[in-house]
């Protein structure tokens, strides 16, 4: 088969060659037949053009040219604008298909590599035939479809957006591309020059993550790697056909590596046509990354490369790969009649490489012809059969190639060594950004420093700030206030501004915009390969220091668990980012204004923020408030926000803060739905919160009158790996809910008990802001939740209201707040501000593409979050809310300090005067102190209380255990009624609501304070309920009553509706719900009965012979 472009002048319409006479030809006829090649050659490119440039006009991308430097691309700064969403599966007009692409690519929706065009107007595409006098079988034979235009093939459109796209949009696509687990372009022919491209910068941020399984001893053993696939040395398997077999060389590959999903786009998958532009002479890359498990196809990861076309009519591209393989495999329609195929196979099967031939029009069964050389008949043969042989036949190979020690392994950084091949690394803007952070990277390297040393030598003013903190006792820490925490800062001298900083801020301001961004990208890939170097190496210490613990523990334990916190601290300090350098910066700023010393200053301190500013609105994400230290550089964040405006104006933007869980899928969504970059990467969990500007498009400017969305992504609340306290927790959620106009709250998979951590967080920080005047949305997202079905999502919801109604009670207690319900704290609709996201991954094995599902749940979640859009504010208010609110936690952080103080002053005093009391008031009272469930006002007031009763009669009563705990407990004087059986359900209740501070006396209905009524339920709910509050000592004694509905069941999700009976019986105060069962000796333990034994607590509370409220007030 022909290339189109490699017909003859002749062939496409230009001038034939002039043939020359037999006399020698003069030097007039020579600069003829020159000019005539010279003419042939252009027409021909064009002729090729043609149909490109064709492409182009149909999808509405810009035409491409020789002239590179001229030429318009399409870069990140255009993808990222937020534009109306995307809804439907189809586009209307070609002219949508790119961005359309774009937008579910972005989304890791896999399905975006087809989209259908559906016109709006058919008419045009059938080819009406007048009738004459035809029959109807003749007209219907005669009646064609209009095929002069074919739609898009669908690798067209891929390929048409990364040629007309700059090199980091290039990068942000095939780095989704392999996300989707599709296969990437490796050697891409440039549509004008015909020049091989090799775009190695494409490939700088992916990362592949798989399990090596080894036999040792007789066992199997499991190791994971993730690598950045520029690194990683595999063995590569290329595949090439020759001819036009009928078999798909592509649809093989797929059942090769991932019969599940179509990583390499083969003629039957939907949307494929005949007719395509730019895949010929394209070589794809996938890697096979094995699970660990027995049913890997191979037991290490393999890369695995695809030469679409006729591997004849593109020489360049068969040498480069045939000579890089370690397998090469050619599928071709027979070996009997093409000679030119027959000639290729020959001179391959006397070279070294090893060989796999398939035959289509042969039988039979695979066989070796000679060592590393076999043949396989394709003919009557399943597609199912040949994929299992063939991996067979890969397997033993390489395995015979690593007996033998001459595996050849394929690493992608080594295509930069090609002749003939253009790099796009090798352009001169990536080329100086590359060695300018090779100098920030190699100063790091030379010194040799200790990994635990490292941010103390380069990063002095941080250390300082750090280790003032790590240094101050915890509940003196929230004392210091931003000038005491900077003061040793100031005193450095100023030649403590290291080297490295220095270096890198001269880079930002001399490169030029490009050559920056180049530099930005490649300190932050090489800071990122050291940081996971150290590690990774340090895992590896730790794991076999601690298999020594465990095995030897007769031997100097102490040592050892000193070894292991050392190595946990060097842990901590290995993680080395660009989001550190950043931050060094802001801390110089700050220590410069606050100092009065002007000698040996930093050159440019001053002109920090301007240049902060310039990354932050090219999408840059700035550092708000520090994550190692919990502190916020207040002069530098008000004077960043300066410059912006500087340059912007006083936009209007939309504040949406991100609060989650630790590697709840924070950064994944809002990547997903915004392209949001990470601020740290290299396998870390972001520390601390960020900040970044996304642009509304001009449309969606007019319709939601705000100019940009500043997204605030905070670290995951409630981190296992930390050293972070719950006090750090309730500041961060507090200041960035305070920020936001609106909070998007991850909430991961169904468990309540993990949830329940950041509900309390969340509704701890809605109450302070309630009380500051202040009252920003939330929307709550699920994610990872596997089943969405009307009735599970009901009970979730339902679940959901009650946690938030229950926290809600607990956190007005504690601020002194007035509120019964979370609706009370915040406007919330647990209808519409409650978000299902679908799990991410279609599977857990390394292979598995993104669920399209969870695209379209981000969709709708993103949707709401643009919907609830109001209170927006302008840059120069949102300069004065951090200001505002960071202030006001700084100075409730001291309050609550000097509470802890006072506290702990009388839990002393008490402990003190203890020593004069019964040994059993003694131990009671400790076991009280102790208690975690206490809350700091009511410990204030149990010692208040008990100080004043011991004055008085300590004496009196050091003999009298039982009066002693009379002193410190509440008592309420209850009423029970049982209306049915409850297996003694009820009993065990009671028994839980008695605590350490609340002591339940069962009287009559004459003297009680309160009726608890235990209703189970035994028909309908309405007329069980009825019943039971009609009772005569329920309806006469016209007391508050509790309502305790039971539900005889074993199955702690069971539905129990949702109507308040507090409407219809005034009386009722509380109503709570619980289960119990006879098989369960009663009450069952799940969390809703635990929910429902604290709800009577605090209600009994009210009751109780001391008013709680009357003690709040101290």
């Amino acid at each position: 088969m022909e290339h189109p472009c490699n017909t003859t002048a002749a062939e496409s319409g230009g001038v034939p060659e002039i043939k020359a006479e037999n006399k020698g030809p003069s030097e007039k006829d020579m600069s003829g037949k020159r000019s005539v090649k010279i003419s042939d050659e252009i027409k021909k490119k064009r002729s090729c053009q043609r149909p490109i440039e064709a492409l182009l006009h149909r999808l509405h991308l810009p035409t491409l040219t020789i002239q590179k430097q001229h030429q318009q691309k399409l870069s990140p700064e255009d993808l990222l604008q937020i534009r109306p969403s995307v809804t439907e599966h189809h586009v209307s007009s070609e002219k949508n298909l790119a961005h359309v692409f774009l937008h579910r690519l972005m989304m890791l929706d896999y399905r975006a590599r087809y989209i259908p065009v559906r016109q709006d107007s058919p008419e045009g595409t059938i080819t009406h035939i007048i009738e004459k006098e035809n029959s109807e079988w003749e007209t219907f034979l005669n009646s064609s479809v209009d095929t002069e235009q074919s739609h898009v093939h669908p690798m067209d459109v891929q390929m048409a957006v990364f040629h007309c796209s700059d090199n980091f949009l290039k990068q942000m696509m095939v780095t989704k591309l392999s996300q989707c687990q599709y296969a990437l372009p490796l050697l891409v022919p440039d549509p004008v020059t015909k020049e091989i491209q090799c775009p190695l910068w494409t490939f700088r941020q992916i990362r592949k993550p798989w399990k090596v399984t080894q036999i040792q001893d007789g066992s199997r053993i499991v190791n994971m790697k993730s690598i950045s696939v520029c690194k990683a040395q595999t063995p590569l398997v290329s595949f090439f056909r020759l001819g036009s077999p009928s078999v798909s060389k592509s649809q093989l590959l797929n059942a090769l590596i991932n019969n599940r999903h179509s990583t390499f786009f083969h003629r039957n998958c939907p949307g494929s046509t005949r007719a395509r532009h730019l895949m010929d002479g394209v070589a794809e890359i996938a890697w096979y990354c094995p699970a660990g498990k027995p049913t890997d196809a191979f037991s290490d990861c393999i890369a695995f490369c695809n030469l679409h076309g006729d591997a004849l009519n593109y020489k360049t591209q068969c040498d480069i790969l045939i000579e890089r393989s370690s397998i090469n495999i050619f599928l071709v329609p027979s070996l009997q009649n093409d000679e030119e195929s027959k000639s290729l196979i020959s001179t391959l099967s006397q070279s070294h490489k090893p060989l796999i031939c398939l035959i289509e029009d042969e039988s039979g069964d695979a066989a070796m012809t000679k060592e590393g050389k076999h043949k396989m008949g394709l003919k009557c043969r399943h597609q199912s059969d040949v994929s299992e042989e063939l991996t067979k036949i890969i397997r033993e190979i390489l395995s015979s190639l690593e007996v033998s020690s001459s595996k050849p392994l394929f690493q992608l950084e080594s295509m930069a060594e090609l002749p003939g091949v253009r790099v796009d690394e090798s352009d001169l803007a990536c080329q100086k950004g590359r060695s300018a952070a090779l100098e920030i990277v190699d100063m790091i390297k030379k010194d040799n420093v200790d990994i635990s040393e490292t941010k103390d030598k380069f990063l002095p003013f941080q250390a300082c700030l750090r280790h003032q903190c790590l240094s101050v006792p915890a509940a003196e820490k929230q004392q210091k206030n931003q000038q005491q925490l900077m003061g040793i800062c100031q005193k450095q001298p100023a030649a403590s501004c290291s080297k490295l900083i220095e270096l890198f801020i001269k880079n930002l301001w001399e490169l030029p915009p490009k050559d920056r961004d180049y530099f930005l990208k490649w300190t932050q890939i090489f800071m990122d390969d050291l940081s996971t170097e150290n590690i990774s190496s340090l895992l590896q210490s730790f794991d076999d220091k601690w298999s020594e613990v465990k095995c030897d523990k007769s031997g100097p334990l102490l040592m050892k668990q000193t070894e292991l916190v050392s190595l946990v601290k060097k842990l901590q300090s290995a993680s080395f980012g660009l989001e550190h350098i950043f931050r060094e910066m802001g801390q110089i700023y700050e220590a410069q204004t606050s100092t009065t010393e002007r000698e040996s200053r930093p050159t440019g301190w001053c002109e920090y923020p301007k240049l902060a500013a310039q990354l932050m609105i090219s999408g840059h994400p700035v550092e708000l408030m520090d994550g190692d230290a919990g502190h916020l550089p207040l002069k530098w964040i008000s004077s960043l926000l300066e410059e912006v405006m500087k340059t912007l104006g006083d936009q209007k933007v939309f504040v949406l803060s991100v609060l989650g869980l630790q590697s709840s899928g924070k950064s994944t969504m809002l990547n997903a739905m915004f392209g949001l970059q990470s601020a740290v990467s290299a396998d870390r969990c972001t520390k601390g919160a960020f900040m970044q500007l996304i642009k509304f498009s001009e449309e969606m400017k007019k319709d939601l009158k705000s100019d940009y969305v500043l997204v605030v992504h905070t670290e995951g609340l409630q981190a296992m790996d930390s050293n972070t306290t719950h006090h750090h927790d309730d500041k961060l959620a507090t200041f960035v809910v305070g920020l936001g106009n609106l909070t998007l709250i991850n909430l991961f998979g169904d468990n309540l008990l993990m949830n329940q951590g950041i509900l309390q967080i969340v509704v701890q920080a809605f109450m302070r802001l309630k009380k500051a005047q202040l009252s920003p949305r939330c929307v709550f997202a699920y994610h990872n939740v596997t089943d969405v079905v009307p009735q599970n999502k009901m009970d979730r919801m339902r679940c959901l209201q009650e946690q938030l109604d229950h926290m809600t009670k607990l956190a007005a207690r504690e601020e002194l707040c007035d509120a019964e319900c979370f609706s009370d704290v915040t406007e919330f609709d647990v209808q519409n501000d409650v978000k299902y996201c679908a799990q991410l991954w279609e599977s857990s094995s390394p292979m598995g593409p993104p669920n399209p599902d969870y695209s379209e749940s981000l969709q709708e979640v993103k949707d709401t979050i643009l919907s609830l859009q109001s209170g927006v504010i302008t840059l120069s208010q949102l300069r004065t809310n951090v200001e505002n609110v960071w202030t006001t936690l700084l100075k409730e952080s001291t309050e609550a300090v000097m509470v802890g103080q006072v506290i702990e002053e009388k839990k002393q005093e008490v402990l003190k005067r203890l020593r004069h009391a019964t040994p059993e008031s003694q131990q009671y009272v400790e076991g009280l102190l102790k208690q975690k469930s206490v809350s700091q006002k009511e410990l204030l007031m149990v010692c208040s209380l008990f100080m004043d009763e011991l004055d008085q009669s300590c004496e009196a009563n050091k003999h009298r255990s039982s009066s002693s705990r009379s002193w410190i407990r509440c008592t309420a004087k209850v009423c029970t009624v049982v209306t049915g059986e409850t297996f003694h359900a009820h009993a065990s209740i009671l028994e839980q609501v008695n605590s350490a501070l609340l002591e339940v006396q069962i009287t009559s209905p004459q003297d009680c304070d309160i009726i608890i009524v235990f209703c189970p339920i035994t028909a309908r709910i309405g007329s069980d309920v009825a019943a039971a509050l009609s009772r005569e000592e329920v309806s006469s004694s016209e007391k508050p009553a509790i309502l305790v509905l039971m539900h005889h069941t074993r199955n702690v999700e069971y539905s129990t509706g949702g109507r308040n009976w507090a409407e219809n019986y005034p009386t009722v105060k509380l109503e709570v719900h619980v289960f119990f069962h006879d098989s369960q000796h009663g009450l069952l333990k799940c969390d809703r009965n635990e929910w429902a034994v604290k709800e009577i607590q605090n209600e009994l509370y009210k009751h109780s012979k001391y008013a709680w409220s009357n003690f709040f007030k101290w």
